[in-house]
């Protein structure tokens, strides 16, 4: 019985002494916090679907005009930007399209792991967006966004060819030769739909919406392009960074504007308006708007957007011959023209 005894005092004991070293270990640290979410906020979302809107819309003008009022809907709906908003809305765009690239948003996605390094990407990234060239998998982001902001102002640019076109071929319809009514009134209506921001569809807000998240990709493939990035390519990766950080947020809407501000395109299509209030100021029969059409803003406005890519912008000769004017005429020659042959250049 007093082995019995002991021998459970001992073990007694021992349990005793293991639970007082057990509570002598400090604990354990906590688990670290998961990376924070991917996020857009919904504010650059539909900036980016009103951008999309407008830039499929305008590039599915035909050049079949049968009457003038088919001509006014058409400059319509073509004037119906803010070239603030539309430059913003590439770059939204961008943002978008960069983040369908699984290279670009695993190398992004290596430094939320941990939160000292996260908040310093993000630093270095506001400080200079520039800083998303040196992040794994840029290359073939940049190729995506290059190709989907090229392509789209190339078929735009393409469009606005053929309505630049079809401005000789429909003077021969007697209909097109007569004066465009109320011709001040459509000109202070293309002001005001120029300071009217655009609003996307909602099914292309949703869409962009669940690609931007990964849920439903857009699709989109393009050959890895190589620096130096154009600045809309730039900054729509850097604003990518940050949403695959979990920084794009609502709360950091007004540092993300920020970022997308880029002066040069929005110049390139605020002089699209200029050009296109000059040309509406001064244009008089029907297939003069047809010009007014296909060069300022389809043209014109899908330069600016090539220009916003960072590919080659495409170069057409044009031959308007300087006129003199009574005063307070703008000295804008609307009427097409055809370019001269070499031998008429060199006569001139």
């Amino acid at each position: 019985m007093t082995s019995a005894i002991r021998v459970t005092g001992t073990l007694a004991a021992l349990a005793f002494a293991a639970l007082l070293s057990a509570c002598s270990q400090p604990a354990p640290p906590p688990p670290a916090p998961p990376p924070p979410a991917v996020s857009l906020s919904p504010k650059l979302i539909e900036q980016a679907a009103a951008y999309h809107y407008y830039m499929s819309h305008v590039s599915a003008i035909t050049p079949d005009f049968a009457d003038g009022d088919s001509i006014a809907k058409a400059v319509t709906i073509g004037a119906s930007y803010e070239p603030k908003q539309l430059q913003r809305g590439a770059t939204a765009y961008a943002a978008v399209v960069a983040l369908q690239d699984p290279a670009f948003l695993a190398g992004v996605r290596t430094y939320a792991v941990n939160a000292d390094q996260r908040r310093e990407v993000v630093a270095a990234i506001l400080k200079d967006p520039a800083y998303v060239v040196a992040i794994s998998g840029s290359a073939s982001a940049a190729g995506l966004v290059k190709a989907a902001l090229g392509g789209e102002g190339q078929q735009l640019y393409d469009a606005g060819k053929a309505v630049k076109q079809s401005a000789y071929d429909i003077q021969k319809q007697k209909w097109s030769k007569s004066d465009v009514v109320n011709r001040e009134l459509r000109l202070s209506q293309a002001k005001t739909l120029s300071a009217t921001p655009v609003v996307g569809d909602l099914n292309e807000t949703a869409r962009l919406q669940q690609a931007a998240l990964g849920a439903a990709p857009l699709g989109l493939t393009a050959e890895p392009a190589t620096p130096p990035y154009s600045p809309i390519v730039i900054r729509g990766m850097a604003v990518a960074a940050l949403a695959a950080l979990g920084e794009g947020g609502d709360a950091n809407v007004d540092t993300l504007m920020a970022v997308m501000a880029e002066p040069n395109v929005a110049f390139c299509m605020n002089m699209a308006k200029l050009n296109l209030y000059q040309c509406l100021a001064v244009s008089k029969p029907h297939y003069e708007d047809v010009f007014c059409l296909g060069q300022h803003i389809m043209m014109d406005t899908g330069r600016c957007v090539i220009k916003a890519s960072g590919n080659t912008e495409p170069y057409e000769a044009r031959f308007i011959p300087q006129i003199k004017v009574a005063d307070g005429d703008t000295g804008y020659k609307v009427t097409p023209v055809k370019t001269p042959t070499k031998a008429a250049s060199k006569k001139r």
